[in-house]
């Protein structure tokens, strides 16, 4: 089931009326599980019994990690949790893409082909493992508490608004919000019971409705430049490759934080909060500063559950290099069975390496006063942001020859605009998307939490300007629901 549908609009508000009409906790609780997996197998079908078997496999071995009192038996009980997680993930998601790999080398030694699968990849498969996998390891690693509720569990891993593409919830951020009281949270009070406050419902729609305006008014309408220069880009000049990476960059962007934002609002609009998954990457400085801004819940995921286990930064320089260089390999990976996610991640891996070791090699340019200075600032961003979007080609051009291509033509310039003026020229609105993408992103940056300002609002002004929102998208959408970028990963 899409966001970006009226399907989505009638489930969410029977959801709505369900849980404010019945005010007894554990009617709401069952009732957000049954909407929640209902939300899947409208999505799945029969696949939402994936989903199942991964809820029950790690309750009961949470359960027994915890109670065991043999610590080989613990280890034992964590393996069965990653085998049999990674091993759904790794059938649905790179059965066929090994076999692809083995008939093409096989196909130069003469041997014969296997058959490819006929396997439909489940939606979310990526997200909800991961969700599940911290679960056990944090059991293990004696960090959490197992839930003695299957029902609250269950809730846990299915929550329907960010199921299918995040953010990355761990149980000691979602549980507790399922029976404990929570202090100091404007946007919803006593959480043993929930309800539905002006604030939350506020905030919630406001975010909503950015998230809304992100996915059908910049993703959707910017994505034809993105997909006509990306799509076949041998014949495109230096600087019209340039203009469908930024494209693509502000798609890709747009589509999941987009996804995240109305996932994230949904949520608090039923008394729960999900983390933050965006903050502004492309005013990253630096390339770690773009992964504390971009997939948020992704990059914590890597760095508690890969990063650190592999020794960190504690072991060596080279092995801290070579640490960055593997997570991000595996995080490319975990995006898709394709070698272009691959070299996006080893890019942005070679990125990270490259940057600790300037700064470990070169150590009076990490406080140098010059990038305390706003023109230092902006050229931290710019050269960043410049690796960025390279990599964005990577990410979205598949085929090898064209990749080279396209990424030779974006770091060596040709100095050639005819093509290029005939590509602007056609494509006026999404250049006019553009430009109006990073006003706002600077508008956002220089204004911090502007979706809660908004929110504050008296009820006429909110009024006015979610209405606003709403008619930019209603004249320039043409009334065909795209597919969330992420919803294949």
């Amino acid at each position: 089931m899409l966001f970006n549908t009226i399907d989505f609009v009638i489930f969410f508000i029977l959801i709505l009326t369900g849980i404010s009409i019945y005010k007894n906790k554990k009617f709401q609780h069952f009732f957000l599980l049954g909407a929640s997996y209902f939300f899947f197998f409208y999505s799945s079908n029969y696949l939402v019994s994936l989903l199942l078997v991964s809820s029950l496999l790690d309750f009961y071995l949470g359960q027994a990690i915890w109670n065991s009192k043999s610590s080989q038996r613990k280890k034992s009980l964590l393996v069965i949790s990653l085998v049999g997680n990674l091993g759904l993930l790794g059938f649905f998601k790179y059965a066929n893409f090994s076999i692809e790999q083995f008939n093409s080398i096989g196909s130069s030694l003469g041997w014969p082909n296997l058959e490819f699968l006929e396997i439909i990849l489940p939606i979310g498969i990526s997200f909800y493992t991961f969700q599940t996998l911290s679960y056990t390891i944090d059991i293990y690693r004696g960090k959490l508490k197992p839930s003695d509720s299957l029902k609250e569990y269950a809730l846990f891993v299915s929550f329907f608004p960010q199921l299918v593409a995040g953010p990355i919830v761990r149980a000691s951020e979602f549980l507790p919000q399922l029976r404990e009281k929570v202090e100091n949270l404007s946007f919803h009070g006593n959480i043993r019971q929930i309800i539905i406050h002006n604030s939350n419902l506020k905030l919630g729609v406001t975010l909503m409705a950015f998230g809304f305006f992100k996915k059908m008014f910049i993703a959707d309408n910017i994505a034809p430049l993105a997909n006509y220069v990306l799509g076949g880009p041998l014949t495109h000049e230096s600087f019209t490759i340039i203009l469908g990476a930024i494209a693509f960059g502000i798609q890709i962007y747009s589509d999941f934080s987009g996804y995240s934002d109305i996932a994230i609002g949904a949520a608090l609009i039923l008394g729960f909060k999900l983390p933050i998954n965006f903050n502004k990457p492309y005013f990253a400085s630096s390339p770690s500063d773009f992964w504390r801004r971009w997939h948020i819940s992704l990059s914590r995921w890597l760095r508690d559950y890969l990063y650190i286990p592999l020794g960190g930064n504690r072991i060596s320089e080279s092995r801290t290099y070579f640490n960055l260089a593997t997570v991000m390999f595996l995080g490319g990976l975990w995006h898709g069975a394709s070698w272009n996610f691959v070299v996006w991640g080893m890019l942005h891996g070679l990125y990270l390496a490259i940057h600790k070791m300037i700064l470990d090699k070169v150590p009076f340019l990490k406080n140098h006063p010059i990038f305390k200075t706003k023109f230092g600032f902006i050229v931290s961003v710019l050269v960043t942001q410049y690796f960025v979007f390279l990599a964005w080609i990577a990410f979205r051009v598949k085929n090898f020859y064209e990749l080279r291509y396209a990424m030779e033509k974006y770091i060596f310039l040709d100095f050639e605009y005819e093509l290029t003026l005939r590509v602007i020229e056609q494509y006026r609105f999404e250049l006019f998307i553009m430009i109006l993408f990073f006003s706002l992103q600077f508008i956002s940056y220089k204004q911090p939490n502007l979706p809660e300002r908004i929110s504050k609002y008296k009820l006429p002004f909110w009024g006015i300007f979610i209405l606003f929102i709403l008619l930019g998208i209603f004249f320039f959408y043409d009334g065909n629901p795209e597919d969330f970028i992420y919803f294949q990963f």
